[in-house]
């Protein structure tokens, strides 16, 4: 079994856009394997783009048990220290609502009622019976990922969380969950702090700033190693939604890319075992994706799955849209480079 976070302190970066490929790609590619997609955002995009049409997910949410991620997340809260054997009315299977979908794909779905279950949650983690009630809150969503595991039986079982930006609670249960972290960034300044944080919130290092080395020292990362609590490895880079010009990257995009490189690069040389493969400098495991609008808004918005673009010709809510072959061959081959990588 193998979990996937896709995470990054900053909003915007495509993080629900690159889960989406990986999974669907993942599961078209490989159909003896299980994929499950659990949607840990309130914002619920990814959901959104598997099940196509919002409605759906309001359909999810009013079943007798909700159908959702929340829907869990409530019954633990219910029996906090009690682990939910069968856990199949939380999962729905997006092919039925989108026929474009492989029919080994799974899907937890997204909830906006997870932001409100928050506060409850991190309450609930701060019991003082029993004395590893953090650490067993915490697990709440890795427990669902043994029993989805258990249910796939003897099937290869791959996990995909979409997480939100925020360290909320709902995204410490996610990472928890992850033995991997895919982290998406665009070229802005942003994206630079973001992925420090990122490294500060999960690990406890600062890069470059003493003040936050210090917060850091102090932080998620350091009750999780005084509970024994696994914290998931830095996987892969992806620099998204590339700018090129006569075939090569912006000097935009060239420039952070360069920046996020270097600093990964350092961090490395101190603290390897935050990788997923400490023998590789992180620099190694950087993925450019082009800006391809067109193709990218026709997949998020009617969940159209990488290997259904076609050049040419596509009908696209009632109209008729024009791919080019050149760059969507090029969006298509960086695409799937990504997808091999899991």
């Amino acid at each position: 079994m193998t979990a996937y976070a896709f995470w990054n302190n900053k909003g915007g970066v495509g993080k629900s856009f690159l889960a989406f490929v990986a999974a669907t790609e993942y599961a078209h590619t490989y159909p003896d394997t299980d994929v499950y997609v659990i949607d840990l955002c309130p914002q619920a995009n990814i959901s959104e783009t598997l099940l196509v049409n919002p409605q759906k997910i309001h359909e999810l949410i009013g079943r007798k048990t909700r159908a959702t991620v929340a829907g869990y997340l409530e019954a633990r809260l219910n029996s906090p220290f009690r682990v939910i054997e069968d856990v199949s009315p939380y999962v729905c299977y997006p092919r039925d609502f989108n026929r474009k979908l492989p029919g080994n794909l799974r899907l937890v779905c997204g909830d906006n009622l997870l932001e409100i279950l928050s506060e409850a949650i991190r309450q609930t983690s701060q019991l003082t019976i029993p004395v590893d009630a953090w650490k067993q809150v915490l697990s709440w969503i890795k427990d669902l990922t043994v029993a989805l595991r258990k249910q796939s039986g003897d099937r290869d079982a791959l996990f995909i969380l979409d997480c939100n930006p925020s360290f909320a609670i709902y995204t410490q249960l996610a990472l928890v969950a992850a033995e991997n972290i895919v982290v998406p960034f665009t070229a802005d300044d942003s994206s630079c702090r973001a992925v420090e944080n990122v490294v500060a919130l999960l690990y406890g290092h600062g890069i470059g700033d003493p003040k936050i080395e210090a917060y850091a020292r102090i932080s998620f990362a350091k009750k999780a190693k005084e509970e024994g609590l696994a914290i998931p490895k830095l996987h892969t880079f992806v620099s998204n939604r590339i700018t090129r010009y006569r075939g090569k990257a912006s000097r935009a995009f060239e420039a952070v890319s360069e920046t996020i490189k270097g600093t990964l690069d350092t961090l490395h040389k101190k603290h390897r075992q935050i990788f997923a493969d400490p023998k590789e400098v992180p620099s190694e495991r950087f993925i450019e994706i082009p800006d391809y609008p067109c193709a990218g808004v026709m997949m998020e918005t009617v969940g159209v799955p990488l290997s259904h673009l076609q050049p040419g010709l596509n009908k696209f809510r009632g109209k008729q849209v024009h791919l080019d072959p050149e760059p969507l061959a090029r969006y298509q081959n960086a695409l799937a480079g990504f997808v091999k990588y899991f």
